[in-house]
């Protein structure tokens, strides 16, 4: 079957692709559907007896999922966290490949209702799945200084989280935060604007959205389920867009390629088994993809192939 390049690429589309070495008949998951580009690479390298499973917590993400492909008896469609991917019967028998591209997609961001975007006003949601936990406004209004302050400096590495938490503390007295150029006005009030690359408001907008939506907690949930599911010689293949989820994937291939170091006090050193080959370290896309896309310029991916456990 003659493969497609989708007119929406997503982000490190070739090098995603050649990281999965998709196999005719095998059976690989999506865990961030998204707008589905590489969904449709994955499809189109599949043969008749290929299986592809599709995940996603955004139901505007799952309906497209189902207009596009759900007429293909090789789909299969669930709503849901890819944390829970090893909850589907669809993933008993084993994946051949598992892709995570994480972060907020643009659709979300495009879309002003949905909360995430410091550029365009909107409620100030930023849930993923709006239907489960906290808005970021409810989480706002409830929360103590100490507990923004840290979720900005944890989840954002924002240097001026304190100063923020306090003016938010001080204008929820006055009036509710429940819209996103709320939020914007307020936080650039108390950033200077600096070189002007990037908006005041950004490192906090992100710190916040990871810290509803459980990003991390469910990044290492995910792979944990991921490098349980995987058959020898599968793919793992992520993208991150930030430091703290590159190191945490970077950290979970590590410790399962990698011996840890010995210990000169412990008399005998703990047997170790890779179950995992680190294919290639970290990737960064090209180019002439930045200049065409600049967010991919953030991008980071790795690829981790499982390893045949052999007999003792």
């Amino acid at each position: 079957m003659e493969t497609q390049t989708p007119s929406h690429l997503p982000v490190m589309w070739t090098q995603v692709m050649d990281g999965l070495r998709v196999l005719k008949d095998g059976k690989y998951l999506d865990g961030t559907f998204g707008r589905g580009g590489h969904a449709r690479g994955v499809l189109d390298r599949l043969g008749p007896a290929g299986r592809l499973l599709l995940m996603d917590k955004d139901p505007e993400a799952i309906a497209t999922a189902a207009e596009l492909f759900g007429s293909d008896a090789r789909v299969a469609v669930r709503r849901g966290s890819f944390a829970d991917l090893g909850n589907w019967s669809e993933t008993a028998e084993g994946l051949d490949g598992v892709l995570f591209d994480l972060g907020v997609s643009s659709p979300q961001l495009d879309v002003a209702e949905r909360g995430f975007s410091f550029r365009a006003d909107g409620p100030l949601d930023m849930r993923m799945d709006p239907d489960s936990g906290e808005s970021a406004a409810q989480w706002l209004a409830r929360a103590s200084e100490r507990e923004i302050a840290d979720v900005l400096w944890i989840y954002g590495e924002e240097k001026l989280s304190r100063r923020i938490a306090r003016t938010i503390l001080a204008r929820r007295s006055e009036e509710p935060l429940t819209r996103t150029a709320q939020l914007a006005e307020l936080i650039s009030g108390c950033v200077p604007r600096g070189d002007g690359k990037i908006h005041p408001a950004t490192r906090s907008f992100q710190a916040i959205r990871i810290f509803i939506n459980r990003e991390l907690e469910d990044l290492e949930k995910g792979l944990a389920a991921a490098h349980e599911r995987l058959k020898p010689g599968g793919r793992l293949a992520v993208i991150s867009f930030h430091s703290l989820e590159d190191r945490i994937v970077k950290r979970f291939i590590a410790a399962h390629a990698k011996a840890p170091p010995g210990n000169r006090r412990m008399p005998v050193a703990a047997e170790f088994t890779a179950s995992l080959l680190d294919i290639g370290g970290a990737q960064r896309a090209f180019d002439e993809e930045i200049s065409r896309n600049p967010r991919s310029r953030s991008a980071v991916l790795r690829v981790a192939e499982k390893v045949q456990e052999t007999a003792a």
